[in-house]
C-alpha cells in the first residue's frame, strides 16, 4: 500500500495539473515561425512530375463543377418570372460561396484550391507558385469554365440559354463600366485578401490557439462580394468565370464589357497581393 502511494505522489509531481489542450498543447518548437522562400520563376523539374499535372486536372475539374453549379443556379434564378418561386439573389451567392467552400477543401491539398486566375495571379505576384504552374492553372481553369458552362447550354437547349443570358456577366443598365471595374476590382480585392489571411503560415504561427479551416473564410467571402455587387455585374472577380459563360453565349452583349472582368479581378488581385505582402507581412512576428 505504501509503494502505491509513493507513485501517486511521484506521478503527481512529475506531470503539471495544468496540461495545455489542444493547439496549445504544440511544443513552441512546432509554433516557430519559419519564412518559406519565395517561388522561382520556373521549375524545370515541374515538367516532369506527375503531382504537377495532377494539380493542374485538379483545378480543372473544380472550375468544371464550380461552373455547372452556380451556372445553373443563376439560369433556375433568370427564367422564371416569379423570384418568389426561386432561391434568389440570396440562393446564387450561396451557390458560387458554397461551391467555393466545397471546393477549396477538396482541392487544396492537390492543387492549393485556386479555382480562379485572379486568385493564382495574385499568389504569383506574391512569389507563392512558379509562373509555369501559374500559367497552366490559368489555362486549366478556363477550360474547365468553358465546359461548365457548355454542360449547362446543353440541358437548356441553345434557345433557352441564349434568352436567359447564360449567366455571362455583364454590366447591369443603370451602371457605367467604371461602375463595373470599380464593383469588380474591390470585390476580387476582398476575395484574394482573405485567401492570403487564411493562408499565411505567420498568422498560423503567431495564433496558433485560433484554428483556422481556410476554405470556410474563403467561401464566406465570395458570398458576401456576391451579395454586394450581382446587381452590378453579375459578379465575376473570377475571369475563368466570366470567360465561360461568355465564350458559350457568344452575344455581342457578353462580349462588350469583357474586358472589364479580366482587368478588375487581375488589378484587385494586384492590389491585395501588394498590400499583403508591403503592409500585413511587414509586421514583426510575435507569438
Amino acid at each position: 500500500m505504501e509503494g502505491k502511494e509513493e507513485d501517486v505522489r511521484l506521478g503527481a509531481n512529475k506531470f503539471n495539473e495544468r496540461q495545455p489542450l489542444g493547439t496549445a498543447a504544440q511544443s513552441q518548437d512546432d509554433k516557430d515561425y519559419k519564412e518559406p522562400p519565395p517561388a522561382p520563376l520556373f521549375i524545370a523539374s515541374e515538367l516532369a512530375s506527375w503531382s504537377f499535372y495532377r494539380a493542374c486536372i485538379a483545378e480543372f475539374v473544380a472550375t468544371f463543377l464550380f461552373l455547372y453549379i452556380t451556372v445553373l443556379t443563376v439560369m433556375g434564378v433568370v427564367k422564371d418570372t416569379s423570384k418568389c418561386t426561386t432561391v434568389g439573389i440570396q440562393g446564387i451567392a450561396w451557390a458560387f460561396g458554397g461551391m467555393i467552400f466545397a471546393l477549396v477543401y477538396c482541392t487544396a491539398g492537390i492543387s492549393g484550391g485556386h479555382i480562379n486566375p485572379a486568385v493564382t495571379f495574385g499568389l504569383f505576384l506574391a512569389r507563392k507558385l512558379s509562373l509555369t504552374r501559374a500559367v497552366l492553372y490559368m489555362v486549366m481553369q478556363c477550360l474547365g469554365a468553358v465546359c461548365g458552362a457548355g454542360v449547362v447550354k446543353g440541358f437548356y437547349g441553345k434557345n433557352n440559354y441564349e434568352l436567359f443570358n447564360g449567366g455571362a456577366n455583364m454590366v447591369s443598365h443603370g451602371y457605367t463600366k467604371g461602375d463595373g471595374l470599380g464593383a469588380e476590382i474591390v470585390g476580387t480585392f476582398v476575395l484574394v485578401y482573405t485567401v492570403f489571411s487564411a493562408t499565411d503560415a505567420k498568422r498560423s504561427a503567431r495564433d496558433s490557439h485560433v484554428p483556422i479551416l481556410a476554405p470556410l473564410p474563403i467561401g464566406f467571402a465570395v458570398f458576401l462580394v456576391h451579395l454586394a455587387t450581382i446587381p452590378i455585374t453579375g459578379t465575376g472577380i473570377n475571369p475563368a468565370r466570366s470567360l465561360g459563360a461568355a465564350i458559350i453565349f457568344n452575344k455581342d452583349k457578353a462580349w462588350d464589357d469583357h474586358w472589364i472582368f479580366w482587368v478588375g479581378p487581375f488589378i484587385g488581385a494586384a492590389l491585395a497581393a501588394l498590400y499583403h505582402q508591403v503592409v500585413i507581412r511587414a509586421i514583426p512576428f510575435k507569438k
